[in-house]
């Protein structure tokens, strides 16, 4: 799907025209290159499709009004100084409350005369101090002026659209919390209504009802056959038995069913151990496919881990994982060991394995525990963090930073990876000192700065970088 982006272009009359209509040609053109889809007024609309006077604010702003669905953010371009009124005043008007960037253009220094003087570096401040006073939320690119052809500015864009797909998202998201949440896990408790306050909706289903509609599906019917054989193909299954891939087929049916008559983007569900004890096998394989599909999956209710699996999903539209910080990795303290009992994207996975789950064998029986996943995660980059609602302070929190997955010898079971992360130690501190969950997202990308960019600029949530 082309992401759409509305373009202002800022004009002040007494600078040249022919900067802003050389502006106009050149970002539609960086646009086209980018796949991107330019909404902009035209030539025939106002002075070379720019933006000046408050009559011509309003015409951008209905422009953008009419698109109002399309739109994920704005770009600003101040091919000169600029007017800044102008600017504020159609975002303002068009009142689409979404992300906006702003860039200027630089001089020229064999070009400093009358014809050719720009001034966007001082419009640009402008811009930004009236933005400001009213109140609107704004990105800047990397260096203060930069002309939209140069690879910096073309990777601030593509970063600033995959920031307005972490807005527009999370404003919208619908998670699914399949059961109660484990009594022995105090730690993925949550708000649902601070989470609602900030457009998060969360539809809850007692276990008990997904398990019955389980439990009333034959193997002969088509929808169950139709399921085995998507798992069957999804991942090797020689250590599983038929009867516990029928049982995975079951539930995988049914989670898509009340996914689809929700219309939900992620879910949450209890596992441990309800699952195992009342239905007899784990629901780790249907989790795997649902993140792996982009519709992330968290284990033991974790509502807000699912959010954080989503906000990363959508930062580098890659899948994403929730894991434990687990171990430490022998006497490295910059390494350390993350693991879950099986549910990761087979992204991840290169070695996947539809197999049982050792740990939680022990308590409830291993035959009971079919449909974890095992598999080694192989080096590759690594963004990870964790979103949290802060109860007693009523606000919504999180951390984010950047690392690698490495190869380092590993020799256990379940989901696994080695992670080094650059003063490892201060991070566990930050963790331990502010009361997060011992779960953690992981990403195969380096995002960080674009989810801050997200969370904390447009989300307004508190934010922690581990640098």
């Amino acid at each position: 799907m082309t992401s759409s982006l509305g373009i202002i272009i800022g004009n002040r009359d007494f600078f040249p025209d022919n900067l802003v209509e050389k502006a106009r040609l050149e970002i539609i053109e960086v646009f086209e290159n980018l796949g991107l889809h330019p909404i902009l007024l035209s030539p025939q609309d106002t002075k070379l499709g720019g933006v000046e006077t408050y009559q011509e604010a309003r015409q951008c702003a209905d422009l953008f009004k009419k698109h109002r669905e399309e739109i994920m953010g704005i770009l600003v371009l101040l091919p000169n100084f600029g007017d800044e009124k102008g600017v504020a005043d159609t975002l303002k008007l068009a009142d689409l409350n979404v992300p906006v960037l702003i860039q200027a253009y630089p001089d020229d220094l064999q070009k400093m005369n009358v014809v050719n003087r720009r001034d966007s570096w001082c419009g640009k401040i402008s811009v930004c101090n009236n933005l400001y006073q009213y109140g609107i939320k704004y990105s800047l690119t990397s260096q203060h002026v930069v002309s939209p052809s140069d690879p910096s500015f073309q990777k601030d864009l593509l970063d600033f659209v995959a920031v307005c797909r972490v807005v527009k998202g999370l404003r919208n998201v619908r998670i699914g919390a399949v059961g109660a949440r484990p009594g022995a896990f105090n730690t993925v408790r949550y708000s649902e209504k601070i989470l609602q306050r900030h457009g998060i909706t969360v539809t809850t289903v007692d276990l008990s009802e997904i398990l019955g509609k389980a439990n009333k599906l034959s193997e002969a019917d088509i929808s169950v056959k139709n399921h085995l054989e998507k798992v069957m193909a999804y991942a090797p299954h020689s250590n599983a038995p038929d009867a516990a891939m029928v049982q995975i087929a079951k539930l995988d049916v049914v989670l898509q069913e009340f996914m689809e008559e929700y219309q939900l983007d992620a879910t949450a569900i209890q596992c441990w151990t309800s699952l195992q004890q009342n239905y007899g096998c784990n629901v780790c394989t249907s989790m795997s496919i649902m993140s792996e599909n982009m519709l992330p999956s968290a284990c033991e209710v974790d509502v807000t881990g699912t959010l954080s699996m989503y906000a990363m999903q959508l930062a580098s539209n890659s899948p994403s994982a929730l894991v434990d910080w687990n171990n430490n990795y022998a006497d490295d303290p910059n390494k350390c060991v993350l693991f879950h009992c099986g549910n990761w994207a087979k992204s991840f996975l290169p070695d996947i394995q539809i197999s049982n789950a050792p740990i939680l064998g022990t308590t409830v029986g291993v035959e009971n525990t079919y449909g974890a996943l095992d598999g080694r995660t192989p080096a590759m980059p690594l963004t990870y963090g964790r979103i949290s609602t802060d109860d007693p302070h009523g606000l919504i929190k999180a951390y984010l930073g950047e690392g690698e997955l490495t190869n380092d010898p590993l020799n256990t079971f379940g989901n696994r990876a080695v992670a080094q992360i650059p003063d490892l130690q201060q991070l566990m501190k930050y963790v331990c000192q502010h009361g997060f969950e011992h779960h953690v997202v992981m990403n195969a990308s380096k995002t960080a700065g674009i989810l801050q960019e997200a969370l904390e600029n447009y989300m307004n949530w508190e934010v922690y970088v581990h640098e």
